[in-house]
């Protein structure tokens, strides 16, 4: 019997596992797909996440931004440099994934791939999990099957209704013209942005729409949206790719010993769609909580500890996106008016690559942005 399974070795997935083999438990990280594998992801995080593993994430990286690149509608551009200490840094989901799940290997953890779970079942004695016609137990499971999750819901973690934003992932290869810069555009989608992150090699572009339900037209965006950056307007494979975002506290264990991480949790930001920093950061988080449940004394403990994981990534995320979606909603439904007031304002570019870099929440700005959009709106 193992200690723990981790379905899914996506970022959140691979980082539970790695942190758990390195306090010695039993792990094994089961993944549906043949590693590598290609995930759509516009791949950017924050720098900072460095500091919650002891292994080097450089090998990783693919380009450092340096500024971020504000526009509405192509034009009326705003410029903000990152802090020198905290950059922003593009990864490409099939590189990072699979490095992570290494190291979590190298520690002592049991990577079976190609293995898609079939069924996760819960008795006196434990989990059983089913996954490419093997049987395997553990003592406690981690649900990390992406956006898509068959096992969140089953077992009753996180929202019980997910909500997902219209999204498009474009992947194109291409010479870039400015390799440390991040670009975001506002104006050219309907309750939401276009985003263009370089890569080694060329870009990942993206296009979400936040609000409501309607999907977003993306040949229209990106046949404006391509040329802007050099590129002809059909380049690219697209990819559907909804996002599973956060939409509420919800609590991510339950006390007979299985937690959510990652998109399977809903943490994607409601604002500008970041799905890596809170993944990596729940893989971590619901790894420390483990531990004290296998180590526990008694019930009241174990449950105790793994409640511990709900609470953190509320304190440490949900409090943050509460805000962040009280922000989208107001300035996805006036735009125009977000962009002139949100990020035209003196200090707003700052502030924002502040968040994007992890040095400050969407609470630090939230009521001051909220009322100075209401004002204009109003």
């Amino acid at each position: 019997m193992h200690d723990v399974i981790v379905v899914g070795a996506g970022a959140a997935g691979a980082a539970s596992a790695y942190h758990l083999a390195a306090r010695g438990h039993r792990v094994l990280l089961l993944e549906a797909q043949s590693l590598p594998r290609r995930k759509p992801c516009g791949g950017g995080m924050a720098a900072s996440v460095q500091r919650w593993f002891p292994f080097d994430l450089t090998p990783a990286v693919d380009q450092v931004i340096e500024q971020v690149r504000f526009t509405w509608c192509l034009d009326d551009p705003v410029t903000a440099v990152l802090p020198g200490d905290s950059p922003f840094w593009i990864v490409q989901r099939s590189r990072l994934d699979q490095f992570i799940a290494q190291q979590a290997v190298a520690a002592g953890a049991e990577l079976v791939d190609a293995a898609a779970v079939e069924t996760m079942d819960r008795d006196d004695d434990g989990w059983t999990v089913i996954a490419g016609g093997h049987r395997y137990t553990s003592r406690a499971v981690v649900v990390a099957d992406g956006s898509n999750s068959r096992f969140a819901g089953q077992l009753a973690l996180g929202n019980p209704k997910p909500r997902f934003a219209s999204a498009v992932a474009v992947e194109v290869e291409a010479a870039v013209a400015e390799p440390n810069t991040a670009r975001f555009e506002f104006g050219l989608v309907k309750h939401g942005f276009c985003w263009a992150f370089p890569r080694q090699g060329g870009y990942s572009i993206g296009v979400g729409s936040f609000i409501g339900n309607t999907d977003v037209d993306a040949d229209a965006v990106l046949a404006q949206l391509l040329p802007s950056l050099g590129l002809a307007t059909d380049a690219g494979e697209r990819i559907q790719s909804p996002l599973r975002v956060w939409d509420g506290h919800y609590p991510l264990h339950i006390a007979a010993g299985a937690v959510a991480v990652g998109d399977a949790a809903s943490l994607c930001d409601p604002f500008l769609a970041e799905g890596l920093r809170p993944a990596l950061l729940s893989g971590v988080r619901s790894a420390e909580a483990l531990d004290r449940f296998l180590s526990a004394d008694d019930s009241r403990q174990a449950a105790q500890a793994l409640a511990g994981y709900s609470q953190a990534m509320r304190q440490q995320w949900g409090e943050s996106m509460a805000w962040g979606r009280r922000i989208a909603q107001v300035f996805y439904r006036v735009p125009k008016v977000g962009y002139q007031i949100g990020i035209k304002r003196p200090t707003a570019p700052q502030r924002i690559a502040q968040i994007l870099s992890g040095e400050m929440g969407y609470g630090d700005i939230a009521q001051r942005v909220i009322k100075r959009l209401l004002f204009q709106r109003g």
